[in-house]
């Protein structure tokens, strides 16, 4: 494997721009791909101005980070068409700065607005008109072939997405999902929003995984400012971190339970996620754990009366989380449901590059927090949790691991009486013609933020990667040849961002 174009770089440490290797788009291209056919994957592809030009610059993973830019061409031979791990992010590409990737499988929108550099549009769309999703979806054609179309307007509190299903009878042949109806502008509000209110931004990125962008984010700053984080704020990130995967997990597994009409699971876990989530509010005063993390630590410490009473929650909840998910899990009916449905095999994940649980299920063992540990996940060891199905027991069954072993990490992060000195928003001088890339494993897999900066120390370019960003092409692959009363089942075990999706 040919790396020598390809420069390594830390997790969440500031490095000058200039030390990334600059490339021929030529040989960019050819490294890039040969790192991915020795089985690297995509961290983050994405464009960025410098100067009066483009640029492109890829952030691969082997066992270590990756990193090379070239100057952006007007088009260019698609890399889709010969690794798929690049598929969205060259389309985000060509909808961001109009860079035509020739040759792409499937080139459509990805958000619905015009790119940035104001040239005309790769996809042919007329933004005077304000009608978004001005496109033909895929069609398989036969008379008994029939289409049924969810959303984008879902009942309940949702945010919006459409799934077109290609059906021949109750088969699914095809489930297309189309995302983007929410026009956020996230990455070009955190280029121009005040320094105090960036943290705010990122922690609102996704709701639910509002630790782990803000975590993201606050790394980046660091690495950037050169501010230094004590023992006891990595400890009780970490903590926070786990406490929102607990969550999560607790909350979905339930929802498991109650999309296969088992109920006695679904309000057990419906009370348990509370409880986790209460736990997180006595830490830092937000079920979701909003304003506790900023860059040089966090805004709460963790106070003896605090520590003793998390230690005496989480003990009380440990016996009964156990109980109630082997409920779930050890009955027939459960795994008649579970086993075999929605099955994704290790070579379609490998090639789509899932992440987290959704990889994990299917024998892809990559944990962030193993791989690319941060904050005190070094001092911790990770399993990998790897199952081998793919299929909606797997996930299921990856969750249920992940959830014991959070309280136990949390249990021995308690144990161990994290001190920190509390932190507000310090005024941030960030260095110049730099680059910061963080990499954390959130509930649902990898998030990553990258940020460059100007020759003033001004952020340059923000770039975000939510782990759904890799995973909602798993849920369309998982619906292939499965009866399409599965989906609601399917759905809930990746359980996916709109929000993360649509920056």
């Amino acid at each position: 494997m040919m790396t020598t174009g390809f420069a390594p770089i830390p997790n969440g440490q500031a490095i000058a721009l200039s030390a990334v290797p600059r490339l021929s788009f030529d040989g960019f291209a050819a490294q890039a791909l040969d790192i991915i056919d020795g089985g690297g994957k995509v961290v983050q592809f994405f464009a960025y101005p410098q100067n009066d030009t483009t640029r492109l610059m890829a952030v691969l993973r082997t066992t270590q980070l990756l990193a090379a830019t070239c100057d952006a061409p007007a088009s260019y031979p698609s890399l889709t068409a010969q690794a798929a791990v690049f598929h969205l992010f060259e389309r985000e590409i060509a909808e961001q700065y109009g860079i035509r990737p020739e040759g792409h499988p499937w080139l459509k929108m990805v958000r619905y607005h015009a790119n940035a550099r104001g040239v005309p549009d790769v996809f042919g769309n007329d933004y005077t008109e304000d009608i978004p999703g001005r496109y033909d979806y895929y069609r398989v054609a036969g008379e008994e072939i029939h289409e049924v179309a969810v959303g984008p307007v879902h009942a309940g509190v949702i945010e919006p997405g459409h799934f077109r299903f290609n059906c021949i009878g109750e088969r699914v042949l095809n489930l297309e999902i189309q995302l983007g109806y929410q026009h956020r502008g996230i990455e070009d509000l955190l280029l121009t929003a005040a320094p105090q209110r960036l943290p705010v931004i990122a922690e609102s990125i996704a709701g639910d995984t509002a630790i782990g962008h803000s975590l993201c984010h606050a790394q980046a700053m660091e690495a950037l400012a050169g501010l230094n984080v004590d023992a006891g704020a990595t400890a009780i990130r970490a903590m926070a971190l786990e406490l929102e995967r607990i969550a999560n997990h607790v909350g979905d597994l339930g929802a498991l339970s109650g999309d296969v009409a088992f109920l006695p699971p679904a309000n057990y876990c419906g009370r348990m996620r509370g409880d986790f989530l209460n736990m997180t509010l006595l830490l830092c005063g937000n079920r979701f754990g909003k304003g506790l993390v900023r860059p040089g630590g966090v805004r709460f410490a963790l106070d003896d009366e605090i520590r003793q009473d998390l230690a005496g929650r989480i003990a009380e909840l440990a016996p009964q989380v156990e109980h109630v998910l082997a409920l779930l899990l050890n009955t027939p009916g459960v795994r008649a449901r579970f086993e075999g449905c929605g099955r994704v095999s290790r070579g379609d994940a490998d090639q789509l590059g899932l992440v987290g649980p959704a990889g994990r299920a299917c024998g892809l063992p990559y944990d962030a927090r193993r791989v690319f540990p941060t904050e005190i996940y070094g001092q911790l060891e990770i399993p990998e949790n790897a199952e081998s199905t793919g299929d909606v027991w797997a996930r299921a069954k990856v969750r249920r691991d992940e959830v014991m072993q959070s309280i136990d990490i949390i249990h021995s992060l308690l144990d161990d009486r994290p001190e920190t000195t509390c932190v507000e928003q310090p005024p941030l001088r960030l260095a110049p013609d730099a680059l910061a890339v963080t990499v954390n494993e959130a509930w649902r897999g990898e998030v990553s933020h990258c940020v460059l900066t100007d020759a003033n120390g001004g952020i340059l370019r923000y770039k975000i990667k939510d782990p759904s960003f890799h995973n909602w092409n798993g849920l369309s692959m998982s619906l292939r040849d499965t009866g399409i009363s599965d989906f609601p089942l399917n759905n809930k075990s990746y359980n996916l961002s709109y929000c993360g999706f649509d920056l």
